[in-house]
Formats: C-alpha cells, structure tokens, sequence
C-alpha cells in the first residue's frame, strides 16, 4: 500500500505535541543535573572540611554528607526516570511513523507507549519535588505560610 502525503503530513502534525514534551523534559533533565552538580561540589568541600574538622565538626560533617549522598541519589533516579520518559516519546513518535509508513495498527501501542513515557515523568517530577523537600530541610530553612 503506498503512503499518501497527506498521511504523511498528518503524522507530523501529531508528532508536533510529542517534540514539545521532549524539549520540557530536556529543559528538566538540565535542571536535575544543575542540582546534582550542586550537590557533588557541595560533597567535595564538605570533605575537605572534614579533613580537618574537630570532632564536633566532623560529626556536623558527617551528617551533612550522608544528607548530600541522600539526594544525589533522588537526582540521579529523577534524572533516569526523565530519560526513560524521553526515550517512550520518541518510541511514541517513531511508531507513528511506522504505522503510517507501513500501515498497520500501532494506535494501541503507541497510547501504551505514551502512559509508560507519562507514568516515568511524574516519578521523575516526584523524586525532583522530594529532593528539594530535602534540600529545605537539610539548610535549615523554613517555609512560611
């Protein structure tokens, strides 16, 4: 069966939503790795200090990298879960594509495909949300209101 342009003009209109929603969880990803960055170079100094700390300080330090090493590890689960998130939209995109170009049903995949991409976003978001929970929390800073 060959493929119409017309087809072929309407999958890209349908894979427009999709590329917006890939540039999003780029634009997250980058804030992750912002704050892992943050909290890896925060590591690094708070272990010099404790190179050097008395044992009061070294016992503050280490409290404070064991907190540190708590949300690396939210980050880096965040920053895996928006990647899976990112790698079911562009299998969602490819399979329209391939529906369209080979004509065959691929509708019920590529909605299974999208619900997986959607469920790995809101653990990323949620893991972000605790992580800065823990962040607050850790500084010392309240929240009014």
């Amino acid at each position: 069966m060959e493929t119409h342009i017309a087809d072929i003009t309407r999958v890209i209109q349908l894979a427009v939503a999709p590329v917006f929603l890939l540039t999003a969880i780029g634009t997250l990803i980058t804030a992750l790795n912002n704050r892992l960055g943050r909290a890896v170079d925060r590591r690094r100094v708070v272990q010099e200090r404790l190179q050097h700390a008395s044992q009061e300080d070294a016992a503050e330090a280490r409290v404070e990298l064991r907190r540190l090493e708590q949300r690396s590890r939210l980050i880096y689960f965040a920053i895996l879960a928006a990647v899976v998130a990112a790698l079911f939209i562009c299998l969602v995109v490819a399979g329209a594509f391939v529906g369209a170009l080979v004509a065959v049903e691929l509708s019920k995949m590529i909605a299974v495909l999208f619900i997986l991409a959607m469920c790995a976003l809101i653990v990323s978001l949620a893991l972000f949300l605790r992580e800065i929970f823990l962040a607050v929390s850790f500084g010392g800073l309240r929240l009014r209101g």
